[in-house]
């Protein structure tokens, strides 16, 4: 078997295992959307997702997403920008995202709101919220997104907030991993209640390879896979490090 029909094979997979999570939950399988994690994987890779039917892929660095945009610009590719994004770094989101599921802080909301306007663009944008206590993780704390949000509703036009976003600890422990996504989906409850004009909460980015099935029966409306896809990945050394920061 080629990568190529490799790919497309493991995408049908995983969309089948969403449908039947989905349906297991009692949920409409179409309520569930898949966003192929693309990063660290190259051009061929991608363009085979595509013909299998892909259209939005997901990426941690910045720099990856400037790689391959002019080279599949043929593909009508949306990037999406899920990993943890320095300020000095919006310009290029600006230009070439169509969305971040990584919006963590006020700063950064307003670097690529004054970004945007000088792109005469706007983009969607998810609000990533820390649910674990691993320091590894970023996003926003809980308590703080009530007033986030009233921010981004004033202050920054170019960002359209439609849900949020979060990253379940990595543990062998199913019930911690399931109290993250809940956590999620009660934050999202709660401030839809509070009805913040100009703001929609319907979207819920949450679960990877290894737990998005416990993710679609706490609500997510959004798992973004990699790994069951593309394959496993072979990180260098800094892959880890956040964008643009020294070791």
């Amino acid at each position: 078997m080629t990568e190529q029909s490799h790919i497309a094979v493991n995408l049908a997979r995983v969309q089948e295992r969403i449908a039947a999570a989905a349906r297991k939950a009692g949920r409409d399988p179409a309520s569930v959307s898949l966003l192929p994690v693309s990063k660290t994987f190259g051009e061929d890779a991608i363009r085979a997702a595509v013909r299998a039917g892909a259209h939005r892929f997901g990426e941690n660095k910045v720099q990856e997403i400037r790689s391959k945009y002019e080279p599949l610009s043929d593909c009508g590719i949306e990037w999406v920008m899920i990993g943890h994004l320095q300020t000095n770094k919006a310009k290029d989101v600006a230009r070439m995202a169509a969305e971040i599921q990584s919006l963590d802080r006020m700063e950064l909301a307003i670097a690529l709101d004054r970004r945007l306007q000088q792109e005469g663009r706007a983009i969607d944008a998810l609000v990533q919220i820390k649910t674990s206590t691993e320091p590894s993780k970023y996003g926003l704390p809980p308590e703080e997104l009530p007033a986030m949000l009233r921010r981004l509703a004033t202050e920054t036009p170019t960002l359209r907030v439609r849900g949020l976003m979060t990253l379940a600890i990595n543990a062998p422990d199913q019930a911690a991993v399931r109290a993250c996504f809940s956590t999620l989906r009660t934050l999202r409850d709660r401030m839809r209640d509070e009805a913040i004009e100009g703001i929609e909460l319907d979207r819920l980015s949450m679960g990877m390879s290894g737990d998005f099935e416990i993710a679609i029966e706490e609500g997510s409306t959004e798992v973004r896979i990699g790994t069951a896809i593309f394959g496993s990945r072979i990180y260098g050394d800094d892959y880890y490090w956040p964008e643009g920061a020294g070791k």
